[in-house]
């Protein structure tokens, strides 16, 4: 299956929630140690079976707690299923929490390097790829600025430019583009757009309606961590729209 980028066949995630209010780290660790910390299952995930084609832009909808940004962490790489396979085919750059692993109280110039290494660039290649980031980002005159003064739309510039620089096989997008003004947000999209051009596979998570419809090819409706219908974008929009 040489035209699949990511092959997800009957995944299930399932969590341990604790079912009682522990205060402190010593209580816990003495409820652990005789045995009376009590959980409930809560599987995230149940049976989820997709996949998403080369250079297509794939969508993820439905309401919070559906499962959407689960199974993005899952093909990211971040959740370990806890039954069934994910098969990926390129190399990914998730757009999942942008902005984990900042340190807020260094400037943004630090901030771009402490990222770009946390994604595996080099120092050198952030170097010679930072005009473009800041130039991106439109946060030059803030450049030395303590990220604890950014608004979370100049957060999220900053961390899209960083996490875009590089075309990867395949890009992992959650709510990115709910993030910021208008203008920012049209300029995600013709990013993403161009990478779309050049045969980048996009999963796409968003509760922007208009934009999973500007955006995606196909769509999977998700409810209660299970498939309720995948396929063309109108037609699955219009069975979530009525829900």
């Amino acid at each position: 299956m040489e035209d699949i980028a990511v092959s997800i066949e009957d995944v299930s995630v399932r969590f341990n929630m604790q079912t009682e209010r522990i205060d402190g780290l010593k209580e816990y660790f003495v409820k652990l140690l005789k045995g009376e910390v009590n959980y409930k299952e809560f599987w995230g995930l149940k049976n989820i079976s997709l996949n998403v084609k080369k250079g297509e832009i794939f969508g993820l909808v439905g309401l919070n707690g559906a499962g959407k940004s689960t199974l993005l962490k899952v093909v990211a790489g971040v959740l370990k299923p806890t039954s069934g396979k994910v098969s990926i085919n390129g190399n990914i750059v998730p757009l999942i929490e942008l902005g984990a692993g900042f340190d807020m109280e260094l400037t943004a110039r630090e901030n771009i390097y402490l990222n770009g290494a946390i994604l595996g660039y080099t120092k050198k290649f952030i170097a010679e790829k930072f005009d473009e980031i800041v130039d991106f980002a439109e946060t030059r005159e803030f450049l030395d600025a303590p990220l604890k003064n950014y608004s979370s739309g100049m957060l999220a510039r900053i961390a899209f430019a960083i996490s875009t620089v590089v075309e990867p096989d395949i890009l992992i997008v959650d709510e990115i583009l709910a993030v910021g003004d208008y203008k920012f947000q049209q300029k995600c999209m013709n990013r993403i757009q161009g990478m779309l051009d050049k045969g980048v596979t996009v999963l796409f998570v968003s509760h922007s309606a208009a934009q999973v419809e500007q955006l995606c090819s196909r769509v999977a409706y998700l409810e209660r961590g299970q498939i309720v219908e995948i396929g063309e974008t109108k037609e699955v929009m219009e069975k979530y729209l009525k829900e």
